[in-house]
């Protein structure tokens, strides 16, 4: 394995290693102590809130296809870690923070297609409340989004502007773009609603992960839906040249997939959910669209995801 890997890893070790410091450290916090801007004087101590996700999810072997050429039995790991404080300032609660995502793929070393996608990145945002049914967040992810190794070339700021109409307590309506400048279309439209249908139903039809939930009782809920995810990254400037495919140097890729599915979340704590996921993913895609190079995936392949997640 590169150095650069190792460096990389260590990283994402730190991180984890950070976000279980401060899940541990808050364990005991009362959400009491949960500042807002009606119950905080300028008195009362700082108190911190935010929120994290360390999630892994392991595809099974797939195939992908460009033409007469079919890339077979190929597995995928897909590593998440998040966490985000979110501290209340006059304008609304800011969000600052990292995230670093892995996917890691079973192809070899020769393949055209790069055996390590991944993504190192800041969080900053802002949620704010125009009024008392409009909510407004702005949010970039300023990072390096490249391979097994990154350079200056790698840096992007992809980011996202949404939101949400809160037309009663049991119906919200979410709209928003994400822009980021690689992307073959750089502005995307997204949104959905999210409603509580019954007592025990809420339809959380809001992508990138729409879902239907049922509430089983206060700390079990199950639910159904998929994922939709597509994130660009950059190969490195040899990678062409070692494929002979040198329309490839350097070359930016989408890659995109999706996943349906059903789970459960399991409320450990006031602070703490546990989540269980398995499912199929029909559609999986490789696309060096400014090159002309596209792998899309024949047949699909079935999933497991575990994840923990919550805000403190």
């Amino acid at each position: 394995m590169k150095k650069s890997s190792f460096r990389c890893l260590n990283g994402a070790y730190a991180l984890l290693a950070l976000f279980l410091v401060a899940i541990s450290a808050m364990a005991g916090e009362n959400s009491a102590q949960q500042f807002s801007a009606e119950n905080t004087s300028e008195a009362s101590t700082f108190s911190l809130s935010g929120e994290y996700v360390i999630e892994g999810t392991y595809v099974g072997n797939g195939e992908v296809r460009r033409g007469q050429q079919v890339l077979r039995d190929f597995d995928e790991i897909d590593t998440l870690l998040r966490f985000v404080l979110t501290p209340r300032i006059k304008l609304g609660v800011l969000r600052l923070g990292a995230e670093w995502e892995r996917f890691s793929f079973g192809f070899s070393d020769r393949a055209p297609l790069p055996d390590t996608l991944q993504a190192v990145s800041l969080v900053v945002g802002l949620d704010t409340q125009l009024s008392d049914s409009i909510l407004l967040r702005f949010q970039a992810q300023p990072g390096f989004y490249g391979t097994d190794h990154f350079d200056s070339s790698d840096v992007n700021i992809p980011f996202v502007i949404g939101g949400t109409y809160i037309y009663s307590p049991d119906l919200q309506f979410v709209l928003g773009i994400g822009v980021d400048i690689e992307r073959k279309y750089p502005v995307l439209p997204g949104g959905g609603i999210r409603w509580k249908i019954a007592r025990q139903w809420v339809l959380d039809a809001v992508l990138p992960t729409p879902r239907l939930e049922f509430q089983f009782n206060q700390d079990l809920t199950f639910y159904v839906g998929g994922t939709l995810r597509a994130t660009n990254f950059r190969v490195d400037d040899r990678f062409g040249t070692t494929r002979r495919i040198p329309g490839l140097n350097h070359a930016v890729l989408t890659y995109s997939e999706v996943r349906v599915g059903a789970g459960a979340d399991w409320k450990v704590s006031s602070i703490m959910t546990l989540s269980a996921e398995a499912g199929y993913q029909p559609y999986r895609d490789f696309d060096f669209y400014r090159a002309d190079v596209r792998y899309h995936q024949e047949g699909g392949a079935p999933y497991g995801t575990v994840s923990l997640h919550g805000e403190f």
